[in-house]
């Protein structure tokens, strides 16, 4: 299944962040959000609203570094997920989400204006490379197999982790030969996907049942199906799932499993990363990074400065 595209051209920063539409647990009111010791969201109805980003001014030097003549480019987002990924408002028009606040604030250092079209994230990549869009922003882990193919600005780091019903027996998964025999959901096209098909071996060769893989395009449909037992447990990044069990009944996080770097990713060999990269560090800079992240309950998920293309964390 794929998601419709829709575009939206229009100057970026003037989407706003309000009251958000939780797609998995019902809306919630509006409110500034928390966070507890581990630098993740904690629990309580209100969803973060504050307005982190329209304040970042031009930064004619960060500016300079844009290929001549750029005042406007388009952006990639995947919608459909709970915060700190991008879903809509209740308005059904207006983005909000920790990728999108970072993608305005970077325009807003550029200078430039943004058309926002919206994707599956399974299509954003191969879209980059056939210049569709120049560049996409959905929380894309930064790895060695897509370095060979797109290039990244970082700008969080993330990764993967595991959660599951509270009523599972399930604990802590180091090894993922932890799975063989159960049901795994995840997001299509992620590196989730990615990591589980590649290790399915690991249960064979051990004599065992293999893991199943299991793959939605929504993330809703990934929590139902671990809801209703169809599923035993779900791999998706380590925020939102850490996001998702603070606020939906029955659940429980069990791990990070792996670190990433999550970037801006572009066609291999862009001229834009120079300038990404210097508005992302002018944003960590000024102040302006680190109330994006605690806006969105993520500050464990703050970077020192921006790279591009860094190899994949070791982990």
């Amino acid at each position: 299944m794929r998601t419709p595209i829709y575009r939206y051209v229009m100057p970026f920063a003037a989407i706003t962040s309000a009251a958000l539409f939780l797609t998995a647990c019902g809306a919630g009111s509006a409110g500034t959000g928390g966070a507890d010791a581990s630098g993740v969201a904690a629990k309580s109805d209100a969803v973060p609203t504050t307005d982190v980003v329209s304040a970042e001014k031009k930064d004619p030097a960060a500016a300079r570094l844009l290929p001549a003549g750029t005042t406007r480019l388009t952006v990639a987002i995947s919608v459909g997920g709970t915060p700190p990924g991008t879903t809509y408002l209740s308005d059904g028009k207006t983005l909000t989400g920790q990728d999108v606040d970072f993608t305005k604030a970077v325009a807003k250092v550029l200078g430039i204006d943004l058309t926002v079209d919206q994707a599956s994230f399974e299509a954003i990549l191969p879209a980059l490379d056939s210049g569709k869009y120049d560049v996409g922003a959905s929380n894309f882990g930064v790895t060695d197999e897509r370095r060979r193919t797109i290039d990244f600005v970082t700008y969080v780091n993330d990764g993967q982790g595991f959660a599951t019903r509270k009523d599972s027996k399930l604990s802590k998964i180091t090894d993922l030969r932890q799975l063989c025999g159960l049901n795994v959901a995840t997001g299509a096209g992620t590196t989730f996907e990615a990591t589980l098909e590649e290790n399915k071996h690991l249960c064979t060769d051990a004599g065992k049942k293999p893991y199943q893989v299991q793959t939605y395009a929504e993330p809703s449909a990934i929590w139902s199906s671990v809801q209703q037992g169809r599923s035993d447990v779900v791999m998706s990044t380590i925020n939102g799932l850490r996001y998702a069990v603070a606020r939906q009944p029955g659940l429980k996080f069990l791990n990070e499993f792996h670190r990433l770097d999550v970037g801006f990713a572009f066609k291999k060999g862009t001229k834009l990363a120079p300038a990404f990269q210097a508005a992302v560090n002018r944003l960590i800079a000024d102040g302006t990074y680190d109330r994006i992240l605690k806006k969105w309950g993520t500050t464990g998920s703050a970077i020192d400065r921006s790279r591009i293309s860094p190899p994949e964390i070791k982990n």
